[in-house]
């Protein structure tokens, strides 16, 4: 049975879901900063997924990932699995800007977070959703 890691829980919010992934988005305003989690048990690898879980996740993640470059002015797509921290397998699709509060370098640990409104969580949401469209689905 899946259940999303507590560590993952805490640090963000539950967007919806996509046919393999759960959509999380980093309680980090710094950043749109999107995390995809395989609705799967026991996964901490790219391996540990069967073939077609694996193109899957390619595929949600290609996708999430370019919906996102233009609406939010991205300068750069960070995609990466790193799980060091948290071990449950999952892709940070993270959208970076020249200037933002750690360009060039990585967005871990280098500025403190900023949370959210709740209106700029729905305004969020409701673009995610118009982006990914029947693929997605809310939780």
């Amino acid at each position: 049975m899946f259940t999303l890691d507590s560590r993952l829980q805490q640090d963000t919010l539950v967007l919806g879901d996509l046919p393999l992934c759960r959509l999380l988005l980093s309680k980090d305003a710094n950043y749109p900063w999107f995390i995809l989690v395989p609705r799967r048990a026991g996964v901490s690898e790219l391996f540990d997924l069967d073939e077609a879980d694996q193109r899957q996740l390619w595929e949600e993640t290609s996708a999430l990932a370019e919906v996102l470059k233009h609406p939010f002015a991205a300068d750069k797509m960070n995609v990466a699995t790193l799980g060091n921290v948290v071990s449950q397998l999952h892709m940070h699709v993270i959208v970076r800007r020249h200037g933002d509060a750690a360009w060039p370098a990585p967005v871990w640990g280098k500025v403190p977070a900023i949370a959210y409104t709740p209106e700029q969580v729905e305004a969020i949401g409701q673009q995610v959703r118009a982006l990914l469209g029947a693929s997605f689905k809310e939780v």
